[in-house]
């Protein structure tokens, strides 16, 4: 069952928890991010980065994403993650993901703003729902600290000039996260955390949440983000388990990929205490 996110963040806010938002790269992870969210009982919102296409092509993504979540048994939001490119966003609203990213946040503010209405225009109009990013959220490849990552932390004047001018249903923030694998530990600011928090009634979500400590995730969730996306530990931790598992045929390999990307997931669906939906 496809819904939009709308709903979900609503009560994700109210009750104080976040949603993981899982990036699918194939049929296999697909298929195991949904027989988590099933297995839980907890609605999913499985993403596909633009990103992405160079591992599975777009038509091919849509189909795979659409016909998994059609058949679940658990709501689903179909989220195109990082969109770029207008014309594979409104494609994805076409195809029938009830959410879309624009990533436009390493354009310049007004560059950002103009992008961003366009596609709000176009998917409000069609029935789905807008995520844009202010500040930028980088690579954690080099993140030893924060002046070595390419962050650009989210100010609370753009933050609220940005959700007023654009009237985007979620806004993706820069506190102190990065995609990707780090080689050092992240530091969240919790203060600017709270700050726009304060400041705006747009949905807050946050990106670049692998390898982010789960103590400072949880305060992320708790604090009131109502997604975080999740990626590169779900990679890792299908290999990891093959690797252990020592598996050598076809099979059983795919099989280890599955099991080790759901226990990551349901592990973080314990952290973002998602299970306060329930209650």
């Amino acid at each position: 069952m496809i819904i939009t996110s709308k709903e979900l963040y609503q009560i994700a806010r109210e009750k104080n928890f976040a949603f993981p938002a899982p990036n699918y790269v194939d049929q296999l992870s697909a298929s195991a991010h949904v027989a988590c969210a099933e297995k839980l009982g907890l609605p999913l919102i499985l993403a596909f980065a633009e990103v992405h296409k160079e591992y599975l092509p777009l038509d091919d993504a849509f189909a795979i994403g659409k016909y998994y979540a059609e058949k679940a048994k658990v709501p689903v939001v179909l989220h195109l993650d990082h969109g770029t490119t207008k014309e594979v966003i409104f494609k994805a609203v076409d195809y029938g993901f009830k959410s879309v990213m624009i990533d436009a946040s390493a354009e310049s503010f007004e560059e950002n703003v103009r992008r961003t209405s366009e596609i709000v225009k176009y998917a409000h109009k069609n029935g789905a729902v807008v995520e844009a990013e202010i500040g930028h959220v980088g690579e954690g490849t080099e993140y030893l600290n924060r002046k070595d990552c390419n962050n650009i932390y989210t100010t609370v004047e753009e933050a609220k000039k940005f959700a007023e001018l654009t009237e985007v249903d979620s806004l993706a923030i820069s506190i102190g996260t990065a995609h990707g694998a780090y080689k050092g530990t992240p530091v969240i600011d919790f203060d600017r955390l709270k700050e726009i928090l304060n400041a705006i009634d747009t949905p807050l979500v946050l990106h670049g949440g692998s390898s982010s400590c789960d103590e400072n995730l949880k305060k992320c969730a708790t604090g009131c983000i109502s997604k975080i996306n999740i990626y590169t530990d779900l990679i890792v931790a299908g290999y990891k388990k093959v690797m252990s598992a020592e598996k050598t045929n076809y099979y059983d390999i795919t099989t280890a990929i599955k099991e080790g990307m759901m226990e990551c997931l349901e592990h973080y669906y314990d952290v973002f205490e998602t299970m306060k939906y329930k209650d």
